[in-house]
C-alpha cells in the first residue's frame, strides 16, 4: 500500500501542478489577446468599423454555423477558406493593384520586377505597421486601404448574399446559396473578418511578430515562422525523446514487476445480479448504436459534398441539410453517442461496485434518459434553425447554434447538458457510495473512478466561461478546457479507471497493481495533458509563453501512450488463459483496438501536426481530420463501442451470441478508417501542406487548388473506406437490435429474450470483491 500512497501524492502533485500553469499562463490569454479597437478610421478621420460592428460581426457569423463554415485562425471545418487567411490575401491582392494602376499599369502582377519588391515592401509596412493608439482605441488607416477593404468587403456580401456571379464559388465551399440575407448582417461580418485578418498582419507592440505570431504564412506581408516557432518546436521533439528513452528505461529496469495472475476457472462475473437501475440501462445502449448510425450518415454525406458541393448525387439536398449543418450533426451526435456510452456504463459499474441498489436509482437512469433525449433533439433542432437564418443572433447563441466546434449546440442546451451531467454525477457517487467506505485492495480504484466521474461532471461547466461577445481569443482558450480537458482528458481517465475495475474482477490483473497503474498513468497523462492544451492555441492571438508551454508539455502526451499500448498488449494476451474467457472476447478485442489508435492516432498523427512549426502550415488543413478522426473513433468511439458490448455482455449473460456480426464491425470500422486516412485525408492534407509552405496558406484552402482534377479524385478515393466503414457499422447495428428480437443469439430463445433480468431479491455481487 506504501506505493499506492507515495502514487496518490504524485496524482494529487501533478495535477495541482498542471492546473497551475494552466491558469497562470491562461492570464496571459486574456492580457495579451489582440484589442478590439473601439473604432477603425481613416487618417481623415472617417468612420470605418466600429468594437459594435466586430462583435456584432462575431455573432452574425457564429449563426452561420462558424467554425463549421471555413475556419478562423485555422480552427474549424476544412472546405471552404480559412476566412482570415482569405481576407488577408484579398485586401493584401487590392492594395497592390491599386498601387499599381496609379503607376500605369493594368495590375500588380503586369509590373517590372523591381517595381514588385517595391510594392511588396510597401505593402508589408502598410499592413505590418501597428496603428493602434490604446488612449483613443483606434486603429487608423490610409484612404488607399480603406478602398482595399471596400473591395474585399464587398466580396465577401456578395459570396454570403448569393450574388449570382459567385454561384461557382458557392458550390465550390459548399455554401447555401444564401448564407446570410440581411444586408446589415452581411455588413457586420465584414468587420468580424477584417479585424480577425488584422490580428494576422498587424505586430504587436514591441515585436516584430504579428499578434498571431506570424500566422498565417502569406509572403505578400513576410509572414513567416518566427524564430520562436522553430525554436521550441525543437525543444518539444527533444522532450519527447527523452521521456520516451526514461519510460523505456524504467520499463526496463523498475522493481516493481507485475505479480503473475492467474485467471479463476469460473467467470467471476457470472454471479453478478442485474438490478432495475442496471436494467435500465439497456436503452442507453440502442441510443448509442442509433446516434452512431446517424453519425456516420452525416458523414458521408459532408464528405460527399467536399466533391458536389450543393447537392447529394444530383438532388439539391443542400437546401435543407447543407455542408454546414450535416457538418455540425455529425460532430454533435459523435460526442452525443461517445458521452452517452461513457455514461451508461458508469451507471451499470456503480451499482454492481458498491455492492446495492441505491433507493429511486432506476427512477433517476430513467429522468437523465429522457434528459438526454431532449437535450440531443432539441440542440440539433436549433443549430438547423440558426444555420437557417430563422432565429436573431441572441437567440441563436442561446437556442441554435453558438458557432465553435464541438461545443455547438445552443447555450440553454448546454446549460441543460451540465444539469443532466451533474444528476449522472450524484447517481454515480451514490451508487459507489458503500465501496468507498470500505478499506480494502480495491477501494484505490474504486476513488479513482469516482474522482474521474466527479471530473466528467463538473469540468464541462469551462464551457459557460464565454458568451457570444467574448473576445475569439479568450473564448478559444476556455472552449479546449471543454474539448481537450473534458473529452481527451478525464473521459480517458475514467475509462481506464472503469477498465482496470474490469480487468482486475475478471482475474487479468492484480487489484493492487490496477490500482497503481491507473494512479500513475493517470498522473502522467493528465501532467502534460493538462498545460498541453495550449498546443491548440499557438496562433489564436496568444504570447510565446503559450507555444513554450504548449510545444513541451503537449509533447509529454505521447508518452503514456506507449505505456498504455504496452499494458494492453500484456492484458490481450491473457483473453484466453480461461475458457470462460471466450465470452469477453471482443469486447477486450475493441479495447485492444483502442490501444492501437492510441499509439497512430493520438500519438503518431497527433505529433505530426503538434511542434510549432508543423502546425504553423498545417494548421487548418486535411492533416487535422487525420488525427481527429482517428483518435475520436480509433480511441474514443472503439473504447466506447467495447463498454456497450460489455454492458451488453452482462444484460445477455447466459445467452450464446453469433458473433459474427461483431467481427465485421470491428474490422470493418477499423480497416475503413485506416483506408479513409491512406487513400484520402493524409495525401490531400501533405498536398495542402506543400502549398501552404511553397505558395501560402489561403492557396492551400483555396477553391483553385482544392478543386484540382487530381484532388477531386483524392476526394471520392475516400468512398472506399467510407464504404467499408458503413459496412462495419450496419452489421453493428444488426446485431445489437438482434439482442433484442433474437437473431443475434446461436440458440434463438423462443419470444423476447430475457436480458438478464434476475430476481430482485439476491444480493448484489460487487466488482470491488
Amino acid at each position: 500500500m506504501k506505493a499506492t500512497r507515495q502514487n496518490w501524492w504524485i496524482l494529487v502533485g501533478t495535477v495541482a501542478i498542471a492546473f497551475f500553469i494552466l491558469g497562470f499562463f491562461g492570464k496571459e490569454v486574456y492580457r495579451k489577446a489582440p484589442p478590439i479597437p473601439e473604432r477603425v478610421a481613416v487618417s481623415d478621420g472617417t468612420l470605418v468599423f466600429t468594437k459594435d460592428d466586430i462583435l456584432t460581426g462575431q455573432q452574425v457569423w457564429q449563426s452561420t454555423g462558424g467554425q463549421q463554415l471555413g475556419t478562423i485562425w485555422g480552427h474549424g471545418a476544412y472546405q471552404a477558406p480559412d476566412w482570415s487567411a482569405d481576407w488577408l490575401h484579398r485586401e493584401s491582392v487590392a492594395l497592390l493593384n491599386l498601387w499599381a494602376k496609379r503607376e500605369g499599369y493594368a495590375s500588380f502582377e503586369s509590373m517590372p520586377a523591381e517595381g514588385r519588391a517595391a510594392l511588396r515592401e510597401r505593402l508589408r509596412q502598410e499592413l505590418r505597421t501597428n496603428t493602434y493608439d490604446r488612449q483613443t482605441e483606434t486603429v487608423t488607416i490610409s484612404p488607399d486601404r480603406l478602398e482595399a477593404i471596400r473591395q474585399t468587403a464587398r466580396h465577401y456580401e456578395d459570396l454570403f448574399g448569393g450574388a449570382p456571379h459567385l454561384q461557382g464559388l458557392r458550390e465550390a465551399y459548399a455554401m447555401r446559396e444564401v448564407t446570410v440575407p440581411d444586408r446589415e448582417r452581411l455588413s457586420k461580418l465584414s468587420a468580424f473578418f477584417f479585424w480577425t485578418s488584422w490580428a494576422c498582419s498587424t505586430n504587436r507592440p514591441g515585436s516584430a511578430a504579428t499578434y498571431t505570431n506570424n500566422w498565417p504564412h502569406e509572403p505578400l506581408i513576410d509572414n513567416r515562422p518566427t524564430g520562436s516557432t522553430v525554436l521550441w518546436s525543437i525543444i518539444s521533439v527533444v522532450f519527447l525523446l527523452t521521456g520516451i528513452g526514461l519510460l523505456v528505461w524504467h520499463m526496463a529496469f523498475r522493481p516493481d514487476k507485475e505479480p503473475e495472475v492467474q485467471p479463476p476457472d469460473t467467470d467471476p462475473l457470472s454471479g453478478i445480479t442485474i438490478t432495475p437501475s442496471m436494467r435500465a440501462v439497456g436503452k442507453y445502449l440502442g441510443v448509442v448504436i442509433a446516434l452512431f448510425t446517424v453519425q456516420v450518415g452525416l458523414g458521408a454525406l459532408t464528405a460527399h459534398y467536399t466533391v458536389e458541393g450543393q447537392a447529394f448525387f444530383g438532388f439539391p439536398l443542400s437546401e435543407w441539410i447543407p455542408y454546414v449543418l450535416s457538418r455540425t450533426w455529425h460532430i454533435q451526435t459523435g460526442i452525443f453517442w461517445i458521452a452517452t456510452a461513457f455514461l451508461a456504463a458508469g451507471l451499470f459499474l456503480a451499482p454492481a461496485v458498491g455492492g446495492r441498489e441505491p433507493r429511486f436509482q432506476r427512477l433517476g437512469v430513467n429522468l437523465l434518459f429522457g434528459a438526454l433525449l431532449l437535450v440531443a433533439g432539441g440542440s440539433l433542432a436549433g443549430e438547423y434553425f440558426s444555420v437557417h437564418q430563422q432565429l436573431g443572433l441572441d437567440a441563436s447563441f442561446w437556442f441554435g447554434h453558438q458557432g465553435y466546434e464541438y461545443v455547438d449546440l445552443g447555450r440553454g442546451w448546454q446549460i441543460a447538458l451540465f444539469v443532466g451531467l451533474l444528476l449522472w454525477l450524484g447517481l454515480m457517487l451514490r451508487g459507489l457510495g458503500p465501496a468507498l467506505k470500505k478499506r480494502d485492495e480495491a477501494k484505490p480504484l474504486v476513488v479513482m473512478f469516482a474522482a474521474a466521474s466527479t471530473a466528467i461532471g463538473l469540468m464541462y461547466a469551462a464551457g459557460f466561461f464565454f458568451s457570444a461577445r467574448t473576445h475569439l481569443s479568450v473564448m478559444e482558450y476556455w472552449r479546449w478546457w471543454v474539448v481537450h480537458l473534458w473529452v481527451e482528458g478525464f473521459f480517458e481517465v475514467f475509462a481506464t479507471a472503469a477498465l482496470a475495475f474490469i480487468f482486475a474482477r475478471l482475474g487479468l490483473v492484480n487489484k493492487t497493481h490496477a490500482a497503481n497503474a491507473v494512479i500513475a498513468s493517470s498522473a502522467l497523462f493528465l501532467f502534460g495533458g493538462i498545460p498541453g492544451t495550449f498546443h491548440h492555441l499557438y496562433f489564436s492571438g496568444t504570447p510565446t509563453s503559450i507555444m513554450a508551454i504548449g510545444s513541451v508539455f503537449s509533447a509529454l502526451e505521447v508518452i503514456p501512450l506507449v505505456l498504455i499500448g504496452f499494458e494492453a498488449y500484456k492484458t490481450s494476451r491473457k483473453r484466453f488463459a480461461a475458457p470462460w474467457m471466450e465470452k469477453y472476447r471482443w469486447p477486450i478485442r475493441f479495447f485492444v483496438g483502442v490501444a492501437f489508435w492510441n499509439m497512430i492516432g493520438a500519438g503518431l498523427f497527433g505529433f505530426l501536426i503538434n511542434p510549432p512549426i508543423a502546425l504553423y502550415y498545417m494548421q487548418g488543413l486535411n492533416t487535422t481530420p487525420v488525427h481527429g478522426h482517428t483518435a475520436l473513433y480509433g480511441v474514443y468511439g472503439l473504447l466506447s463501442l467495447g463498454l456497450v458490448l460489455m454492458v451488453a455482455r452482462f444484460l445477455t449473460r447466459g445467452r450464446t451470441w453469433n458473433e459474427r456480426p461483431i467481427a465485421i464491425a470491428f474490422w470493418g470500422t477499423n480497416i475503413g478508417l485506416a483506408l479513409m486516412v491512406v487513400l484520402s485525408l493524409l495525401p490531400i492534407g501533405l498536398a495542402q501542406a506543400w502549398t501552404s509552405a511553397d505558395t501560402g496558406f489561403w492557396f492551400a484552402r483555396s477553391a483553385e487548388f482544392l478543386q484540382q482534377p487530381w484532388l477531386e479524385t483524392l476526394r471520392w478515393m475516400r468512398i472506399v473506406g467510407d464504404t467499408i466503414f458503413i459496412v462495419g457499422v450496419v452489421a453493428l447495428a444488426y446485431f445489437m437490435l438482434g439482442l433484442v428480437t433474437g437473431w443475434s443469439y446461436k440458440a434463438r430463445p423462443s419470444g423476447v429474450p430475457d436480458l438478464g433480468l434476475a430476481p430482485k431479491k439476491q444480493p448484489v455481487a460487487q466488482l470491488s470483491e
